[in-house]
């Protein structure tokens, strides 16, 4: 199984995070599956790789560090394949989706760590 974590601060309000994160997904071809205050899961839309290949992603919002301008969030990006190669289908999602958090000018990025 591919899978890859990052965690991100960024300044926006608690409340306005989960529509603007759904719109830097939906701009990356996901679609948001299940979604709670502090949880959201969204997977790729199948049809362009095959199935063991679709990425899901799951996003943690902090919302006990959170603040009147800053959220914490922790985003895994994971599918089904193994990770022969090191630029696979998921690693390219991976960071396809990093750069359209950290490019987003809906917020601005504070820090940023890649595991």
């Amino acid at each position: 199984m591919s899978r890859y974590v990052s965690c991100y601060l960024v300044t926006t309000p608690l409340e306005e995070f989960p529509s603007l994160i759904e719109s830097i997904l939906k701009a990356c071809d996901f679609n948001i599956i299940y979604q709670t205050v502090e949880y959201i899961i969204a997977r790729e839309i199948p049809g362009k790789v095959s199935f063991s290949k679709l990425v899901t992603v799951e996003i943690l919002i902090d919302s006990t560090k959170a603040t009147k301008t800053q959220v914490q969030v922790d985003l895994i990006v994971k599918n089904d394949q193994l990770p022969l190669q090191v630029d696979n289908h998921c690693y390219q999602l991976f960071n396809k989706i990093t750069d359209a958090i950290a490019q987003s000018p809906q917020w601005h990025l504070l820090e940023s760590a890649v595991y």
